[in-house]
């Protein structure tokens, strides 16, 4: 619980003829975290394949098959299992056959089963393309006839004549310009206007074939569109949108059953689909591993990470899949750099919703202390602490008990148990601070130690007390880390290490005692044995560091010397001590911050209440209602608003003041070689 998952690097020496088969084991086992390793004398002398063709083929693959089944998404494209299509319909297997059995190394077998399932497809999507076309525009047509049903107008003879006197135009405008027409055409155009549609307004413009410039020109620059009927030799409008109406309805029969041929293939290859891009996407994660193994001429080293009890059972499955033509290593992680090895946190059920906070701010490295535990107790007590209302924590620990209950997704139920233990925190808080919905008397009797009637100083050495322990019990981890790393220098001269506990814990001591008015009774010498002697430690931290690299790297007959020179070090130590300083007392104040959000949360209860009060006195019993409204309305702004900032700022102090003395957060996520999970069937989505 306080340090990741054991680790074991696994180098296994398999013949070139079984990677492939090595490979796919290791897919389905999904327990070694494989790592890329270069060729070189301690590995192997020729370097990785190079699988960019293969890894391109497999990609343009995908991306046939996800064009595929996007084209076919609008219809229902879910298999149905073998024997259980429409009448006269043969099972998909049987037509188009499965991708499951084709040889997963033979991408040219997935290129062929993938072209005939295309050819098939791309003749009813053609056909359904076509036929919707055609419907779309007798929909249009009819539409455009049906604007001019009723008109009482021999249409088909409007400029047939070439002798005629008189100039037709039919069509539409923007309804809004339909006056303005008016007033620009004046008594030289004759306008019989039909009802609106979409926002245009359809009208037939009469004028004489002299006025026909001037009539196009006034309705050309008021949007006019024109429709050309296309009437018939004596044909009336009711007969045309008769035939229209007849086409429009035969398309539609026509769409119709070019849509339930779409649909019959999309059922038909729905499975085969599903399980080719499953295939290629397999083919594709090992050709992409096998660019991470050097080799020699007949075998290649396979290399990665293992958790350490599972180690025995991935050696056994090896020598299953190779016929024990392996030699299969595993080493600890001890003497491997710590950003090589990769990290993995296991915690209790109860612990991982706030796994989820730690890893948010980062993965510890493989050698760094995990602290989920502490972050829990710490961050539920400081939510708890800012957010004291029993009501309130009611409120925020039934909703958390209904998502734990109710979601369905693993995050889901994750910040229903979080929200579950901040509830509860605040429903304690509440209680010793008497405060339920804001109510903290009843009869006049206080129901506890309501934060606005006490006293906020004392609130506030609470606080500051409560960050001092979590910003030590941060330094203490710390000096557990650096020794961890063998960091003995840094654990006990850094300025969060044993020199700085000294340093922070003398400050609060000497801060009591000034406030104690006792500061005379400490002796001088204290003050500089835990203050200045710690100080000094820090400064010379550099220096010193500098001596030994220099002298280690003279034993090692390296001929160098540590990184920077001592004038470097002496100023970035310097710095560092002063840093010290600055960052104690600004991360200390920091918690400040818990009584402050304290205060304002019980402010706003009872800012809500003295609200509610002012409205009964001023409107009687109306004013009654009001003011309960008012009270409901406080209360949910208290529940929202100030239940946000509780758990942002909560956090921030996790982060800032806890997090940043001890914790990297740049560990390696331990992320197995896995195949992914097969579909069961294609969804409209895909």
């Amino acid at each position: 619980m306080f340090r990741p998952v054991a680790m074991q690097r696994l180098s296994v020496v398999v013949l070139e003829r079984d990677e492939y088969g090595v490979l796919r084991g290791l897919g389905h086992l999904g327990a070694v975290h494989l790592v890329r390793q270069a060729a070189g004398p301690e590995t192997a002398p020729q370097a990785p394949r190079d699988r960019t063709a293969e890894l391109a083929r497999c990609d343009a693959l995908l991306a046939r098959i996800e064009t595929l089944r996007r084209r076919m998404s609008p219809v229902d494209s879910e298999p149905r299992p073998s024997g259980s299509g429409p009448p006269g319909t043969a099972p998909s297997r049987s037509r188009l056959g499965s991708a499951a059995d084709l040889p997963p190394t033979r991408l040219d077998q997935a290129d062929r089963l993938l072209k005939a399932i295309e050819e098939r497809a791309a003749d009813v999507l053609a056909r359904r393309q076509a036929t919707h076309q055609r419907w779309g525009q007798a929909v249009d047509r009819l539409e455009q006839v049906a604007a001019y049903e009723g008109l009482d107008l021999p249409m088909d003879q409007f400029g047939r004549s070439r002798t005629s006197f008189l100039h037709f135009a039919t069509g539409s405008l923007p309804a809004e310009n339909l006056e303005d027409l008016r007033h620009k055409v004046g008594e030289n155009v004759v306008l019989l206007t039909l009802p609106e549609r979409g926002g245009r307004r359809y009208l037939v413009a009469i004028t004489s074939r002299k006025g026909q410039y001037a009539l196009e020109t006034a309705l050309g620059h008021r949007g006019f569109r024109h429709d050309a009927l296309g009437l018939g030799q004596g044909e009336t409008v009711e007969r045309l949108a008769g035939r229209t109406r007849a086409e429009e309805e035969q398309a539609s029969r026509d769409l119709a059953q070019a849509t339930h041929a779409v649909r019959t293939v999309a059922r038909e290859s729905a499975q085969a689909l599903v399980d080719l891009r499953h295939v290629v996407t397999t083919e594709r994660l090992i050709l992409d591993a096998e660019q991470s193994f050097p080799r020699t001429e007949a075998t290649v080293l396979i290399t990665g990470w293992v958790q350490a009890e599972e180690v025995p059972w991935v050696r056994r499955r090896l020598n299953e899949i190779t016929s024990g033509r392996c030699a299969v290593e595993a080493v600890d992680a001890g003497g491997v750099p710590e950003h090589e090895v990769p990290t993995l946190l296991r915690h209790p059920q109860f612990l991982r919703p706030f796994e989820m906070l730690v890893a948010n701010y980062g993965l510890p490295a493989y050698r760094e202390f995990v602290p989920t535990l502490f972050v829990a107790i710490s961050y539920v007590l400081m939510f708890g602490m800012m957010f004291s209302d029993v009501g309130h924590g009611l409120v925020v620990a039934l909703a958390g008990l209904a998502l734990l209950l109710k979601g369905r997704a693993v995050a889901v139920r994750d910040a229903g148990q979080l929200m579950l233990c901040l509830g509860l925190s605040s429903v304690g808080f509440g209680i010793y601070d008497g405060s339920y919905f804001g109510v903290t008397e009843i009869g006049g009797h206080e129901l506890g130690h309501d934060p606005l009637k006490g006293n906020p100083l004392q609130l506030m050495v609470v606080a500051v007390l409560f960050g001092a322990a979590l910003m030590s019990l941060g330094l203490v981890l710390n000096i557990v880390n650096r020794l961890r790393h063998g960091d003995l220098l840094g654990a006990l001269m850094g300025r969060f290490g044993l020199a700085g506990v000294v340093f922070y814990w003398g400050c609060l001591g000497l801060l009591v005692c000034v406030v104690a008015q006792r500061a005379g009774d400490v002796p001088g010498w204290v003050a500089a044995l835990v203050i200045a002697l710690p100080l000094l430690a820090v400064a010379l931290k550099g220096p010193l560091h500098v001596v030994l690299a220099g002298r280690r790297a003279k034993a090692e007959h390296a001929g160098a010397h540590a990184e920077g020179g001592m004038g470097e070090a002496v100023i970035e130590s310097a710095v560092e001590a002063l840093e010290a300083i600055l960052g104690y007392l600004a991360n200390t104040i920091s918690f400040v911050r818990l009584a402050a959000y304290a205060l304002s949360h019980a402010a706003v209860l009872m800012a809500s209440f003295a609200i509610a009060a002012e409205f009964e006195k001023a409107l009687g019993g109306a004013g009654a209602v009001l003011g309960v409204m008012v009270i409901v309305l406080g209360n949910g702004v208290a529940i929202l608003l100030e239940g946000v900032v509780a758990a942002v700022q909560a956090l921030r102090l996790e982060y800032y003041e806890f997090f940043g003395k001890f914790f990297s957060g740049a560990g390696l996520a331990f992320k197995p070689f896995r195949f992914p999970a097969r579909e069961q069937g294609l969804s409209s989505q895909g």
